[in-house]
């Protein structure tokens, strides 16, 4: 028996890997299917092209060029329906111990014996803080959903990436009054070419007023403070949107036994081929094994570490 902790894209695929190879596979998850994509804004559209986020030869298809977050959450039912996956969902994983080909699993729900541990767990689930004071307020959050709550309110939303820019854009076609500060001195590379040029547009014509090179110093209940390279700037605000990215479950990883590089990439350690850590038969896979860099590993890269770990499980307990 193999357990899979977390059931996203990657532990999905790596529970498919392993039926093919009729090795058992229980995947454990502390909330919903794929419950990264699930939390998404509801009018996501993804980057990747549909078929660079299939599964299991499972086809995805979309009705447009890139796919939507509703299309998705469908895919990967379908997907896990059609290899009958062992899943249970909304329980959290709280211990492994034992060693390889004999460990225990312990959850908030049950106790299971494992001869593998997978951690799959993805890095949406714990948002990188800024460490501001003001931070704690209600009106903050570092997760954004739907424009419509924000009509007519002054929105700071800050980052330079995909979620700021596409919050940035939603909330100001629903009528907020919209800032964005952005620490670098431009738009990141990164956003999707056919959302780049809208934002630099809205910037440019003052219909959102973009602030570069600049933090966030402190939030108040009817105010922010920025630090922008002409001085402090206070501005009126009513919610703070901060899209300020997210990391992996590093303190689970480390009750797990996994080691981490150092304290800056806190990156697991792991065999570059066969994706097993430092602790005999627990593996790492998708965007876990980048540590604090995530913007390098997607679903479309990682689906190989299925493979790759199934392979090396077949060989050790075949």
């Amino acid at each position: 028996m193999v357990i899979i902790v977390g059931a996203g894209p990657i532990g999905l695929a790596t529970a498919i890997e392993l039926k093919r190879l009729n090795i058992d596979a229980k995947i454990i998850e502390r909330g919903c299917l794929v419950n990264s994509i699930f939390n998404y804004p509801k009018d996501m559209t993804f980057f990747s092209t549909s078929e660079r986020l299939e599964i299991g030869d499972v086809p995805f298809i979309s009705h447009n060029p890139k796919p939507t977050r509703r299309e998705a959450l469908e895919y990967y039912r379908r997907a896990a329906e059609s290899y009958e996956l062992d899943i249970h969902l909304y329980e959290e994983m709280q211990e492994i111990e034992g060693s390889d080909h004999s460990f225990t699993v312990t959850t908030n729900k049950n106790t299971y014996k494992a001869e593998k541990v997978v951690v799959a767990t993805g890095f949406y689930d714990i948002p990188k803080k800024m460490g501001i004071p003001g931070e704690e307020l209600e009106k903050v959050s570092h997760y954004y959903d739907e424009a419509h709550a924000y009509a007519w309110q002054d929105v700071l939303v800050i980052g330079g990436g995909n979620s700021a820019v596409d919050a940035a854009l939603e909330t100001y076609r629903s009528h907020a009054n919209v800032t964005l500060a952005v620490r670098d001195s431009q738009i990141k590379e990164s956003v999707k070419y056919w959302v780049k040029p809208d934002i630099q547009n809205r910037i440019k014509n003052n219909e959102i007023t973009g602030y570069f090179n600049t933090e966030v110093k402190e939030i108040y209940p009817d105010r922010v403070v920025l630090a922008t390279p002409d001085g402090t700037e206070t501005i009126a605000n009513d919610f703070v949107l901060a899209m300020t990215g997210y990391q992996p479950n590093f303190e689970l990883m480390k009750r797990f036994g996994i080691a981490l590089t150092n304290d800056e990439d806190k990156m697991p350690v792991y065999d570059e081929e066969t994706l097993e850590t430092n602790r005999d038969g627990i593996y790492v896979a998708g965007v876990v094994c980048g540590g604090m860099d995530t913007s390098r590993l997607f679903i479309e890269n990682t689906r190989i570490h299925a493979k790759h770990i199934a392979n090396d499980i077949e060989q050790k307990i075949g």
